[in-house]
């Protein structure tokens, strides 16, 4: 995909963020201020303070808004989903260099709780994905047993498990197992 670090920093965020949600299939990696804490520290949100209760409860909302965006049967669903989320976000552009990094554009207030910082940031990154006719890259895994999303960053939109090593190991080395019994 033609895009840069920082979009695709924050899609991969987005991505690790909707997996964190049982209802991708798996445990809630999100149910304590420590695992919120953990997932901060991963993917290394700046500008967050202490974190409280009501971060959890809003970051925990906002998973679920961004997996009605992936899971969207449409690009015009994806569009709207989107819009109703980022249109309950303040979003100030604004250029910085931080920890490091190279002078990249935050979306997120100063002073913006943590779900709104993440709402701006990785909802501008799904939005510009969208906008860039690149609705069809954001999957829910193929495997029969997976429910987890992700982004095909493949140069010819092929790909269909969320991870290679781990979904489609398992499914190719299943179909091997049912041509040899056959």
């Amino acid at each position: 995909m033609p895009f840069g670090h920082d979009m695709v920093h924050s899609l991969a965020t987005a991505v690790d963020l909707v997996n964190t949600s049982p209802s991708t299939g798996g445990e809630d990696r999100l149910d304590s201020l420590d695992r919120l804490g953990e997932f901060v520290d991963r993917w290394q949100i700046s500008g967050v303070g202490e974190l409280g209760a009501a971060d959890l409860g809003q970051v925990r909302a906002l998973r679920e808004a961004f997996h009605k965006v992936f899971t969207a049967p449409d690009q015009a669903t994806a569009v709207i989903r989107l819009n109703t989320l980022l249109s309950e976000t303040r979003i100030t552009p604004r250029l910085t260099e931080h920890d490091g990094h190279s002078l990249h554009v935050h979306y997120f207030a100063p002073g913006a709780s943590l779900g709104e910082h993440l709402a701006a940031d990785l909802g501008v990154a799904l939005a510009h994905l969208l906008v860039e006719g690149e609705w069809e890259r954001l999957r829910t895994c193929s495997a029969p047993d997976c429910e987890r999303v992700f982004v095909d960053e493949s140069r010819n939109r092929s790909r269909v498990y969320c991870d290679s090593r781990t979904c489609g190991n398992r499914m190719h080395v299943a179909a091997y197992r049912a041509r040899r019994r056959a």
